[in-house]
């Protein structure tokens, strides 16, 4: 989203302060216009936003729940290994510490980037995210830390004080980013029992806005 405003809480205070008298009458500290869309971030290196706001006549997407493609052929895959990506993990076979969640975490995050591309949008311009994970055959919970490093591929991998790139990391090893991109989604992650698709570790589903 290019129009992202930055806000700590200690200028939410400060602002508080300086805002008109009418706002505060209204009972509001912050409104966005009718044609913008404000994400409140805390900090300069978070990994998703406080939340969103967005104006009443903002034009707005939301996508499908998206999960991972089935790519990898491999003799003897396993369900949950189909969906390994293998543009980016040859023959499906995954690098030290890269896990199946983080793998497929990427596999559909690629189509959510799809998906954006044609309604004429990008990553940049999401500004909200619900994300559905399944636990990985054999395991108590869900892969919240290998979800997070497929996130960090795409999304919230600069500092926003200085704009520089931040290595993020691929299982073991950290690196660039496949995505550079400031854009921190608002988001919630849940644990289920079983998603839709066998096999499926993760689904997806992002708003974002249009540039205005």
């Amino acid at each position: 989203m290019k129009n992202t405003t930055k806000v700590a809480v200690a200028v939410l205070v400060t602002t508080a302060v300086a805002v008109p008298a009418t706002a505060v009458a209204a009972g509001r500290l912050f409104e966005p216009r009718p044609t913008e869309a404000h994400s409140f971030v805390t900090g300069d290196t978070p990994s998703i936003a406080d939340g969103v706001a967005l104006g009443k006549n903002v034009a707005w997407y939301k996508s499908s729940g998206l999960g991972p493609s089935a790519m990898n052929k491999a003799p003897g895959a396993t369900a949950e290994e189909r969906y390994i990506p293998t543009d980016v993990f040859p023959g499906g076979e995954l690098p030290a510490g890269v896990t199946l969640t983080e793998a497929q975490g990427i596999n559909a995050l690629m189509r959510i980037g799809e998906n954006l591309e044609r309604a004429g949008l990008s990553y940049d311009d999401v500004v909200s995210m619900r994300v559905f994970l399944q636990n990985p055959d054999g395991e108590e919970a869900m892969d919240f830390a290998g979800w997070n490093r497929a996130y960090r591929q795409f999304f919230a991998n600069t500092n926003l004080a200085t704009g520089e790139t931040l290595d993020v990391q691929l299982g073991s090893a950290p690196g660039e980013p496949m995505v550079v991109n400031e854009a921190r989604p608002s988001r919630f992650a849940l644990e289920i029992e079983n998603l839709p698709v066998d096999g499926w570790l993760v689904e997806v589903e992002v708003d974002a806005v249009y540039d205005r």
